[in-house]
């Protein structure tokens, strides 16, 4: 009886390891960062959830999730970009409601149908669809773009509610947009990986009837190995009502950063990715 029992929570034990909400980057799926280390605890909410973002059983990202603000703090990445179809199909995180749901993103429909969640319980743990809609001046901010992704599952995995903030319009589809599909293409020549991680400064105003925050800023930063004695680091931040991308030193992001959050001195990389 004592060896089935501890049969049981091993078992169980193991299970949680390998979880989607997990207890930690480091031990779940560090190989998003450089040299396996995540941003430190200074960009952690009173409420975090740890996401290693999963789709069709494969990891594609990691995601620290806001569960009070309903937005994701930062998501981390490894830049790989490609042509290929945008998806258009919206997923949620089913184990932010419970540990017992499936460890990949599903579809609202997938998770009220088949799994009988209410939407009221789904809508407690995180953004739903209903939260974006009839938005003005607004639209579905990717922190992870689907466009910086070769492949379409790898593309499709970004499209998680979890991974997205209610961005401006203006700035989603000019300036950062810029960044996104132009400086990024310029700053990695001669890179071999680059790690990246695209972030939201939670601000004063919401959506939804107060349900998710609309943040103040949004911020990017990448980590780049050019070779094994050459690497180089590039930042930016805006203003979230702004059409305007500001370019910064890692460093300088850092320091922002610090000032914006307001819980100590942020470090996003490694100690050996340049502050200058």
């Amino acid at each position: 009886m004592l060896w089935l029992l501890l049969l049981q929570v091993s078992a169980s034990c193991l299970w949680l390891g390998h979880s989607e909400v997990v207890r930690s980057f480091e031990t779940s799926c560090p190989q998003f960062f450089f040299r396996e280390m995540p941003p430190n605890e200074a960009l952690e909410p009173n409420n975090p959830a740890w996401i290693c973002q999963r789709y069709k059983n494969q990891y594609y990202f990691a995601t620290l999730y806001d569960r009070k603000m309903r937005i994701p703090v930062y998501s981390a990445y490894i830049y790989q970009p490609g042509p290929g179809k945008r998806p258009n199909t919206w997923l949620v995180e089913p184990q932010l409601i419970n540990p017992t749901y499936p460890k990949t993103m599903e579809k609202e429909w997938t998770l009220l149908n088949r799994y009988n969640v209410s939407l009221e319980k789904l809508s407690q743990s995180q953004a739903i669809l209903h939260d974006y809609k009839n938005l003005t001046g607004l639209n579905r901010g990717h922190l992870n773009p689907n466009g910086h992704h070769d492949d379409y599952s790898s593309r499709m995995a970004t499209f998680t509610l979890t991974n997205i903030v209610p961005q401006d319009e203006k700035l989603n589809g000019g300036a950062w947009n810029n960044y996104e599909q132009q400086t990024m293409i310029r700053r990695t020549q001669g890179c071999t990986t680059t790690y990246a991680i695209v972030g939201a400064v939670p601000g004063n105003n919401y959506i939804a009837k107060g349900r998710v925050n609309k943040p103040s800023h949004l911020w990017s930063a990448a980590c780049c190995v050019v070779d094994n004695n050459y690497i180089k680091a590039w930042a930016v931040i805006a203003e979230n009502d702004k059409n305007q991308v500001q370019l910064l030193t890692l460093g300088e992001l850092e320091d922002t950063l610090t000032e914006l959050y307001g819980r100590g001195q942020v470090s996003l990389f490694d100690s050996d990715c340049p502050r200058e």
